[in-house]
């Protein structure tokens, strides 16, 4: 009897975990550029009382054994990398990617992020940065007197200056990708650092050689349905209240056990 509540226990705790997920996947329903996560299960090594395949005879064995479960553990929290609600918004700064790759942002140390979030903004030195004021890499300045802002589907971008009838060239948005994007590990702010199970970045153009286009005006939305999440929410629920149900029962069992000896 004891059994069954470690593995009751072990039950709870798993589902507690996917609450955890599912609570912060409708917490950033609205975070631009956001992907959803999903928990995953392994069983528990299994108390095996009779091995399947015994002998129990010359010739003879036994068609199943005597095994146990133990329980259950989560073996990974999986980030779920499909394509976002395209919203447009209108402003010449925002851009979203459609397809494959991510923009380099610098933090203040010198190192590099990821991001999927487009919405860039000016700083006072006419730097294309993040909402938290971290630079876009390659960094692109925009010229104080530029009446236009126009990015092409590669990245390439230019502005409309008094007086002239041309446009002017003032840098391309590169973008990365990775063999493993689940790899990446999330620091906040709507970023993500390389590990080792991201693989290295792979740098190229918007539009060629697989990595995804350019579109101006626009910002991708969190990957997250709500009627999903949801339904995952009520599952998760009832698998918590029928763990906590087995540990009632195995209790009132023990105690049924006592009063008899």
């Amino acid at each position: 009897m004891l059994r069954s509540l470690s593995t009751a226990a072990t039950g709870m705790l798993a589902q507690q975990t996917n609450i955890d997920v599912i609570s912060n996947n409708l917490a950033n329903v609205n975070t631009t550029g956001f992907k959803k996560s999903r928990a995953e299960f392994q069983d528990l090594l299994s108390q095996t009382i009779r091995a399947p395949g015994a002998q129990v005879a010359q010739g003879t064995y036994q068609p199943s054994g005597i095994q146990i479960g133990l329980g259950v553990k989560n073996s990974a929290v999986q980030r779920i990398n499909t394509a976002g609600v395209m919203m447009q918004t209108d402003n010449p700064l925002n851009v979203a990617i459609q397809g494959e790759g991510y923009y380099q942002i610098q933090l203040d140390d010198g190192t590099l992020a990821y991001t999927r979030d487009g919405n860039f903004k000016m700083d006072a030195n006419g730097q294309l940065v993040t909402s938290d004021g971290f630079q876009l890499q390659p960094q692109i300045s925009i010229p104080e007197d530029a009446t236009q802002v126009i990015i092409t589907n590669g990245g390439k971008v230019t502005v409309q200056q008094p007086g002239s009838a041309e446009l002017t060239e003032v840098g391309t948005i590169e973008l990365v990708r990775f063999a493993n994007p689940s790899g990446l590990q999330s620091i906040g702010k709507n970023l993500l650092i390389e590990t080792g199970a991201s693989g290295t970045p792979i740098q190229g153009i918007a539009n060629q050689e697989g990595f995804g286009s350019i579109e101006q005006g626009f910002v991708e939305g969190s990957n997250v349905q709500v009627v999903e999440e949801l339904i995952n929410l009520i599952t998760a629920q009832r698998a918590f209240e029928a763990n906590s149900n087995v540990i009632r029962a195995s209790d009132e069992a023990l105690k049924t056990a006592n009063r008899m000896v």
